[in-house]
């Protein structure tokens, strides 16, 4: 798990068929000094995260796959929104 901040929203109109229907977000992940980690990641989001938020996401695809309730080739999503 690692911290990051929300950068916006990814919008495709041509996309994996699992990734429809989903809310996509661009995350510039941090390291534990709050510094850039990093290249931009795509995080999916059921949690209702915006542009500015920092967010606690994971790149364990299994756990993505057990919150779709679907196989799909997606690695990062959003586990949480911490306080403060």
């Amino acid at each position: 798990m690692q911290l990051g901040l929300v950068l916006g929203t990814a919008t495709s109109t041509i996309k994996h068929a699992s990734f429809t229907g989903e809310r996509l977000l661009v995350v510039q992940l941090q390291g534990t000094d709050g510094r850039e980690d990093g290249e931009p990641v795509l995080v999916f989001d059921r949690l209702g995260a915006g542009r500015g938020d920092r967010v606690l996401v994971t790149n364990d695809g299994m756990t993505l796959q057990e919150q779709l309730g679907r196989m799909t080739p997606g690695r990062w999503s959003v586990m949480g929104l911490p306080d403060g």
